[in-house]
């Protein structure tokens, strides 16, 4: 029998990687398919695992008002136990409070579901699973590149979501504590006596408010962290739109050089995370250790 010319050895090799890369190719999307499947398991549970802490936050939140407003509630009974009228009117300002804590309990805290130790534990495991799968899908330093880029997006947004969150705090104390001073003054001036009246108690708590307001703003610098994420934000944002318009840095680059400017992007964009890394570390160290930070945020 005649063989065919094209049934050599090479042909067959050939059909055979072919064949092998296919499997592989098959193989490879399998494993992105799962991979996309099971980071999305991952921010679900820890979608349903941030909501149910913040749940649990709160109804504590509302357990220590209701506990305070009780302690508060008897001690000052005690003090006005024979002023029938003012012992009333706080009755009825701690017993409101109370209740409003306890509803805040009823509507927040979930009462059906896993608990919320079984959602860890969940969180957890697929966490694990995931970083395990990482570990055995390893894609190629262009793919990385590109999700590299692809993801900037999202630390440009957290970290202006943590400026913004920031720069709330900060004023929210800010004000508190321009508003309490003002208090004081004010009810400070309406006092006449040294007997235990209400300007006295009012006088003692706003004073204790704005001393740890005071303590918390100068403490946490909540001011420059917001200045300094929100400049890591948009120093991020400016390579992002220098490498997508091929500018600046970028506009040496033609269209064949992408993963020349893809590296210099990643690289770049790494300096300026890093620098607000330095940064963060130096905002939690205590004054009198912590060296410059640079340029002190304006007004």
């Amino acid at each position: 029998m005649d063989r065919s010319l094209d049934d050599d050895a090479s042909s067959r090799m050939n059909d055979a990687e072919e064949y092998l890369s296919a499997e592989q190719r098959r193989a490879a999307a399998a494993e992105r398919s799962k991979l996309r499947d099971l980071r999305h398991e991952v921010k679900q549970a820890d979608r349903e695992l941030a909501r149910r802490t913040t749940a649990v936050q709160i109804g504590l939140l509302a357990l220590i008002v209701a506990g305070v407003s009780l302690l508060t509630g008897l001690g000052w009974a005690v003090l006005t136990w024979y002023s029938p009228a003012t012992l009333l009117r706080i009755a009825i300002i701690c017993g409101t409070l109370i209740l409003i804590a306890v509803a805040v309990v009823i509507v927040t805290v979930p009462r059906r579901g896993p608990r919320l130790a079984a959602l860890m534990n969940e969180a957890d495991t697929k966490r694990e699973e995931l970083r395990f799968l990482s570990s055995l899908y390893y894609p190629t330093l262009k793919e990385r590149r590109s999700l590299y880029r692809e993801d900037v997006v999202g630390v440009i947004e957290q970290h202006r979501a943590d400026s913004r969150k920031y720069r709330l705090v900060h004023n929210a104390l800010q004000n508190l504590i321009m508003i309490g001073s003002a208090a004081t003054t004010t009810v400070a001036a309406l006092d006449t006596g040294n007997k235990l009246t209400w300007q006295n108690v009012t006088i003692v708590a706003i004073g204790f408010t704005v001393t740890l307001s005071a303590a918390f703003t100068g403490y946490y610098k909540y001011r420059e962290r917001s200045y300094f994420l929100l400049q890591t934000a948009d120093a991020i944002e400016e390579e992002t739109n220098a490498v997508t318009l091929g500018i600046g840095p970028y506009k040496d680059f033609g269209p064949n050089q992408e993963q020349q400017a893809l590296k210099l992007f990643t690289q770049r964009v790494e300096d300026r995370r890093n620098e607000q890394r330095r940064r963060q570390q130096q905002l939690d160290q205590p004054a009198d250790q912590a060296p410059p930070t640079g340029a002190s945020p304006g007004g």
